[in-house]
């Protein structure tokens, strides 16, 4: 059954995130033969991980918090199982320690198509949650999914911007403010005034919201990528006025650093300067 008060939702990539600690003083006491083979056996097993069905970034993180991130994308949920297995498996990881993950899908939220769809069927005088409401229901959101507007965004790649930022967030559901009993057409409006802030940093910022409900600790995650990092501190700090976020809004802690490409991952595990963003991207087919 499809409550009333639920808004739909398009999914695409599944996505694990992973950061770590680098135990860099160990690392250096290798010798340097050694740190190559480890090195050419991590960028062959994370170029392994980038094809049609799958895709892998990495990142140096600043701050104490982690010091690597490694994302990955998959068309499904054992893919991330695969991925996980793979770098698990690597020389490598014995000088990675696990600070923090994080599961979610994808999600491209569709409170105004969910709306318009419950009212096409209410004109077509369906009743409502029958084998043929349902029907129909299905196919007006899978016709949604191929639409410009959401098709491109639910397979598109890791986007190959210099800067990083990644957070969890919830929405408050507490005694005294709760997202979740506002009406639905309440929380429309409010989506759709959040969502204006985020257009105007079209170009500016690539922002990706993946679904976590019932695989992480919060509701969401939030990526966003750009070639300037004072852009998130702006787009976010002016969210932070939208009553979205400022009455309903409850963040994790935020993690921001730079991406570098595969073949940059010797420059960075030696330390012999910032690693740098030079990848080709792989179209998906």
């Amino acid at each position: 059954m499809r409550h009333p008060n639920v808004p739909e939702s398009l999914e695409g990539w599944w996505i694990l995130h992973r950061m770590y600690s680098f135990d860099r003083i160990a690392w250096d006491r290798l010798d340097a033969g050694e740190r190559k083979e480890i090195v050419a056996e991590a960028v062959k097993a994370f170029e392994s991980l980038k094809h049609n069905d799958a895709d892998c970034g990495l990142a140096q993180l600043l701050g104490h918090k982690a010091d690597f991130m490694i994302t990955h994308y998959a068309r499904n949920y054992e893919g991330l199982a695969h991925a996980q297995i793979v770098v698990d498996k690597l020389r490598l990881s014995e000088y990675l320690m696990p600070a923090l993950s994080y599961v979610s899908v994808l999600e491209l939220g569709m409170y105004e198509a969910t709306a318009k769809i419950h009212a096409a069927l209410a004109q077509r005088e369906l009743k409502a949650n029958t084998p043929e409401w349902n029907a129909a229901f299905d196919e007006m959101v899978a016709e949604q999914g191929k639409s410009p507007h959401f098709g491109g965004r639910l397979w598109a790649r890791i986007p190959q911007r210099r800067y990083v930022c990644f957070y969890p967030m919830d929405k408050k559901r507490g005694e005294q403010v709760n997202w979740y009993t506002l009406p639905y057409e309440e929380r429309g409006r409010l989506m759709l005034d959040h969502g204006k802030i985020g257009r105007t940093y079209h170009g500016q910022v690539t922002q990706v919201i993946s679904g976590s409900i019932g695989f992480d600790q919060y509701e969401w995650g939030v990526d966003l990528y750009a070639d300037d990092p004072m852009v998130f501190k702006k787009l976010i700090y002016e969210m932070r006025f939208d009553e979205a976020s400022s009455k309903y809004g409850h963040f994790g802690d935020f993690y921001s650093g730079v991406q570098f490409s595969l073949d940059q991952l010797e420059t960075y595990l030696d330390g012999t300067g910032v690693p740098a963003l030079n990848a080709e991207v792989l179209q998906p087919a």
